[in-house]
């Protein structure tokens, strides 16, 4: 009987483990290049889970400006994640949110920019 019993114990313990190491699968460096209202935009997302809580910042390249955002309110829950940044746009703040999963070495994100727009985009890992 006991034998049984451990074979469950380290298999719930090996799923266990499988899923705190797919949620920091999200740890390193992202890319994506997409089309918006404003044309391209280049961005670079540097996330870093801790448990479900997910921090980092967005470097991004739009209409010839440069400029760098910390990630704002970014949760991990397994393969789900959602965070978001504040932009200044024209002397106004405009809350720009992410919600998506990441899919391989895939960030597949829904972009909503304010009530102004919403489109998907993607964010490959940077190896």
């Amino acid at each position: 009987m006991k034998t049984p019993l451990r074979i469950i114990v380290s298999l719930l313990s090996a799923i266990a483990f499988t899923a705190l190491a797919r949620a920091a699968d999200i740890d390193g460096k992202w890319r994506a290049e997409f089309e918006s209202q404003i044309g391209q935009q280049k961005y670079v997302f540097e996330l870093k889970a801790d448990g479900e809580k997910l921090t980092g910042k967005a470097t991004y390249e739009r209409q010839n400006q440069k400029g760098e955002t910390e990630i704002q309110d970014g949760k991990i829950v397994k393969d789900e994640v959602s965070f978001a940044e504040t932009l200044k746009i024209q002397d106004r703040e405009i809350r720009i949110e992410y919600k998506g999963k990441i899919d391989g070495d895939e960030l597949k994100l829904h972009r909503k920019v304010g009530d102004l727009a919403e489109y998907d985009i993607v964010a490959k890992r940077v190896k």
